[in-house]
């Protein structure tokens, strides 16, 4: 079997922008290209622009206009919520809580905190990439100020029970008031990987802080979302002007913002139908790796994950030399987190779940997108096997 085209397993890692969301965007670079913070009628217009997008993400995620905050990726977002909201309230408390699963623009963060005097807990997932409720429960303490826990995992998938755990803490948040304990408590998610496949409702999910960012919906790179409910302080990480009520300062990026707002409009009205479709594919696509190829390991939950996720271990070869044969085919995937595909150090969320170096060093990520056919999963079926035989044949690590 022959394909013409490349295919593409790497949708996780970033989407090709929709044609509708380019046709949206293209009058902003050179028509409409006013500062919006300027009085004219160019400034007027792209303010008008920047206003609806706002308006189109608060409508979607069940937020008012002024908790919606864009930023230029959505890094930075997870980074102004952690380091923001941290510093925001240090003087009430200086405890947070995270998964050890996150990515690392959550990691990053908390870890800077930790070498600043923060008492940052990251709590262990278990065998198949999941936290319990209870287990964040029995870590807060009244000094607790943040808690911040991955949606779904942008490595394995594996979706948390967020709503469960937002109605936890709320419940806590009620406890501290009846007991007069002026401590917040604040729940943070990182939703970048969910969006287009879970419900974004922040109200349902009992979220105070929200990421997001355009490219993971079939939007433009180079923007971010962050929900802010009202009456969370956050103290600003970059320094400048006014612009988002002051708390992320730099001129607008008009293109990006009308592109995210018409590919975030885009990925929620198909969710359902296109979620059925690509769940399909998914258990389609791991029954035959598991099938077909003796010692392939599914890594995370095996029904608790993204319809578009599969996460494997090949026993006896190495991630990067799967990537580089699989090239050679035309086919693109990832060994794990996008931003960690230039290191060969073994994927922290592999780790996590209590697997070895060797299931972490053979881990190979392939997520679906809407483009996916099965006819393009029986393309890498038909050439992957043969890539595994010959690369256990020349590998020094052993497989039984």
């Amino acid at each position: 079997m022959n394909l013409k085209k490349t295919i593409y397993f790497d949708y996780a890692a970033t989407t090709y922008t929709d044609r509708r969301v380019v046709h949206a965007m293209k009058p902003y670079f050179s028509h409409i290209f006013g500062n919006a913070g300027s009085l004219h009628q160019f400034g007027r217009k792209a303010k008008l622009a920047l206003e609806k997008a706002r308006q189109q993400v608060a409508d979607l995620i069940g937020a008012a206009t002024d908790e919606i905050i864009f930023t230029g990726s959505g890094t930075e977002s997870d980074n102004l919520a952690i380091l923001g909201a941290a510093k925001a309230y240090k003087q009430k408390g200086q405890h947070l809580i995270t998964s050890n699963i996150e990515h690392k623009a959550v990691l990053n963060p908390m870890k800077k905190l930790s070498q600043e005097g923060f008492e940052v807990d990251f709590l262990k997932v278990d065998y198949e990439g999941l936290l319990a409720v209870d287990q964040i429960q029995q870590a807060i303490n009244n000094k607790t100020t943040l808690v911040s826990v991955i949606y779904a995992s942008n490595e394995i998938g594996v979706i948390q029970p967020i709503a469960e755990i937002g109605k936890m803490i709320k419940e806590i948040r009620a406890k501290r008031k009846e007991n007069a304990i002026d401590v917040p408590l604040i729940f943070h998610i990182d939703a970048c990987q969910a969006a287009g496949y879970l419900s974004l409702d922040v109200n349902n999910l009992g979220v105070d802080l929200l990421t997001l960012n355009g490219s993971k919906i079939y939007g433009p790179k180079g923007v971010g979302v962050l929900y802010v409910r009202k009456g969370i302080m956050l103290e600003p990480i970059i320094l400048g002007g006014d612009q988002e009520g002051g708390v992320r300062p730099g001129t607008e990026n008009i293109p990006g913002t009308v592109g995210l707002g018409i590919a975030l409009d885009i990925a929620q009205k198909i969710r359902q139908e296109e979620s059925n479709r690509e769940k399909s594919l998914r258990d389609y696509f791991i029954r035959r790796l598991i099938d077909e190829i003796p010692g392939v390991v599914l890594n995370g939950h095996a029904t608790k994950r993204l319809p578009n996720n599969i996460n494997i271990s090949v026993l006896g070869i190495e991630g990067e030399a799967m990537l580089l044969w699989l090239d050679k085919y035309g086919i693109a995937a990832s060994t794990g987190s996008a931003c960690d595909s230039r290191h060969l150090e073994p994927s922290h969320v592999i780790l996590a779940l209590g697997k070895s170096h060797e299931y972490a060093h053979g881990s190979l990520r392939l997520t679906l997108g809407r483009k996916t056919t099965k006819r393009e999963i029986d393309y890498f079926m038909n050439v992957f096997p043969k890539i595994v035989r010959q690369l256990r044949k020349i590998s020094t690590i052993k497989h039984e």
